[in-house]
This record gives structure tokens, C-alpha cells and sequence, in this order.
């Protein structure tokens, strides 16, 4: 069982590691296994408790991207009454990328749920998972070279995306189901690897995060408060993972018009080594 100050300390980091690319699933194994804390991380009820505050996290970028998704839910019911999707309706295709870009990690989480939730509890692998998180973003950049200037938000060049292009980006979010790789990190990365600037790129993970969290915590909530147990801890791990939430995205947004993932990549593999030592 958690305590309601490990709550808390879990929700605030699992709100900004989450949207930093820097594996928040991650942090929350690894953490507890460095300070020792007891808790059965490959639990039912500490799953739970992950997905709750995940849940947060998704409803506050839900929030600060609400106009996006007002448009992208009209674009999608536009193509879905006319049967057909306009060239130059670019909600509609976004929201059709999006829908393409969920479903493989949607279909691995399902498939894969039990082997998946296994993995929390060992923080080795993790840690591992964390130094390859941040080898993948450190190529990514080295492939891209040098920025050529700002990068501008432009929902015209998220839906100019292919079909190909938004699957590529679904299958590198799959990794991200491991805890230690970041989904952040990861759909950037694809995104990147299809020539999307840095703003776009992290807008678009930012998008796809959504309903992948959303569809996570229907599965898993009603486990939560069925049992009765935790639910006070992650409740108020919750609304701390919504504050660190809200704050690292608008930070975010403005860090990625003018720079890169190295810094996280390079977090990632010192972190990662150091947590492998410290759990050994």
C-alpha cells in the first residue's frame, strides 16, 4: 500500500515525466526500488493507482488542447456523414492519423497486459529500458542534424502526414509500454524521423497521448474502486499529477520551438545507468 506522502511524491513526478521524455513508468518503478520503499509494483491495486493518475494527466491535456480536439472530433464526423475525406479538411485527416498512430499499442496493450505488468516488477530491466529510451532519442537527433531554425506549429503539417508515416509512429509508441521507454520521447522521435519539426512532433505525442490514456484507465478504474483500496492515495496522487501536468506542458510547448531532445537523451542514459547500480 502506498502512504499518502508517497502519493504524492509519485503523482507530482508521474505528471512531469509523463509528458518530459523521460519514461514516467519508469520513474515510478524505479524510484520506489531506490528508496526502498515496500510496495508490490507489479500489483493490481498499485496499477491502478499508475493508471488514475496517467488518467489525470491525459484529462489535463485534454483541457489545454480542447480546441484541437473540438475540430479533430468535427473533422471526424464530417468524413464519417460524407463518407469520404476532403483534401483539404485538415481535421479530419489528423483525426484519422491519430486513430491510425493508436491502434498498434492500443492492440499490444490488450494482447500483451499480464507479461507487460510483470515488468514492474524489475527495476534492472527498467532501468535498462530507460538507457535504451534515451540511446533511441540521442540517434534520432545525431539522424536529424542540425535544426535549421524554430519550429513552427502547423496543424497543416500534422495532417499532411501519410497513413504509413502516422502507422510508423503507433508502432514506436508501442515501445513505450515497457516502463523505462517514454511515449513522449518515442512518438517524437517517429515523428521527427518524418521530417516534423520539434513543436509539431511533440504536439502530435501530446495529441496521441490522449486517448491511449483514456482507454487505459476505462479497463483499469473500475479495479481500482471496486477493491476499496488505495483509493484516498490515488486520488490525491492524481490531482498532483494534474498540477506537474499542466505546468511541464505549457513548458514543453514553449521548449520545443527552439530545442532538442538531447538533454533528455542524455538524462535518460545517465539515470538509467545509475538506477541499474543502485538496484542492483
Amino acid at each position: 500500500m502506498l502512504s499518502y506522502l508517497q502519493a504524492i511524491i509519485l503523482g507530482l513526478l508521474q505528471g512531469v515525466a509523463e509528458l518530459f521524455p523521460v519514461s514516467s513508468l519508469g520513474h515510478t518503478v524505479l524510484i520506489p526500488a531506490i528508496l526502498h520503499w515496500n510496495i508490490d509494483r507489479s500489483s493490481d491495486v498499485f496499477v491502478s493507482f499508475l493508471v488514475l493518475t496517467h488518467l489525470a494527466t491525459a484529462l489535463v491535456l485534454a483541457g489545454v488542447f480542447w480546441r484541437d480536439w473540438v475540430k479533430i472530433a468535427g473533422g471526424l464526423l464530417r468524413s464519417l456523414r460524407d463518407r469520404e475525406i476532403r483534401a483539404d479538411d485538415t481535421y479530419a485527416k489528423l483525426g484519422w492519423l491519430l486513430v491510425v498512430s493508436t491502434i498498434p499499442a492500443g492492440l499490444l496493450g490488450l494482447l500483451l497486459e499480464e507479461q507487460l505488468q510483470a515488468i514492474f516488477a524489475s527495476a534492472s530491466v527498467v532501468a535498462i529500458a530507460l538507457v535504451l529510451n534515451g540511446a533511441v532519442l540521442y540517434a534520432v537527433e545525431r539522424l536529424r542534424g542540425r535544426e535549421t531554425g524554430p519550429s513552427v506549429a502547423d496543424d497543416g503539417k500534422l495532417a499532411a502526414l501519410s497513413y504509413p508515416s502516422a502507422l510508423l509512429i503507433g508502432l514506436a509508441q508501442c515501445f513505450a509500454l515497457i516502463p523505462g521507454f517514454s511515449r513522449t520521447g518515442l512518438t517524437m522521435a517517429g515523428g521527427l524521423v518524418r521530417d516534423l519539426g520539434h513543436e509539431n512532433a511533440g504536439r502530435y505525442a501530446f495529441l496521441l497521448a490522449t486517448p491511449i490514456i483514456l482507454a487505459a484507465a476505462v479497463l483499469k478504474l473500475p479495479g481500482l474502486f471496486a477493491g476499496g483500496q488505495g483509493v484516498g492515495e490515488a486520488l490525491v496522487g492524481a490531482a498532483c499529477a494534474a498540477v506537474s501536468a499542466y505546468l511541464s506542458v505549457r513548458f514543453l510547448l514553449r521548449y520545443f520551438e527552439t530545442r532538442t531532445l538531447r538533454p533528455f537523451a542524455i538524462y535518460c542514459v545517465v539515470a538509467g545507468i545509475l538506477a541499474f547500480v543502485l538496484t542492483r
